[in-house]
């Protein structure tokens, strides 16, 4: 199955904080799909669900701007796949980082 979703980005910032969660499935998707945006309780609410989650976060004020101003269901436009690029490679990063971890613990015990 060829099948990769990734979820959620967000970042803090010191006026108010807000959230946008994405999906991307390639097999249903041309672009990654905004699932979940905020700010304020909902941005913390989005972080919240996605921690427990144990999806990455992606903290990109510029990139959360951009793309809080989309609808929800919508996918990401043309002029946004470098933004959708950033964060696809830091939560691949992220997860190599996380597996590389996980399997050092696994030697070690």
């Amino acid at each position: 199955m060829s099948e990769y979703k990734y979820k959620r980005f967000s970042y803090n910032s010191k006026e108010r904080k807000n959230a946008v969660a994405l999906s991307y499935d390639q097999e249903k998707n041309t672009s990654p799909v905004i699932v979940a945006s905020g700010a304020g309780y909902v941005a913390d609410r989005i972080i919240e669900v996605a921690d427990k989650a144990g999806i990455p976060v992606y903290r990109d004020e510029t990139a959360t701007g951009l793309l809080s101003q989309l609808e929800l269901g919508q996918e990401i436009p043309p002029e946004l796949y470098q933004v959708a690029a950033e964060i696809f490679a830091h939560i691949l990063k992220t997860s190599d980082e996380l597996e590389s971890k996980s399997e050092g613990a696994g030697e070690k015990g």
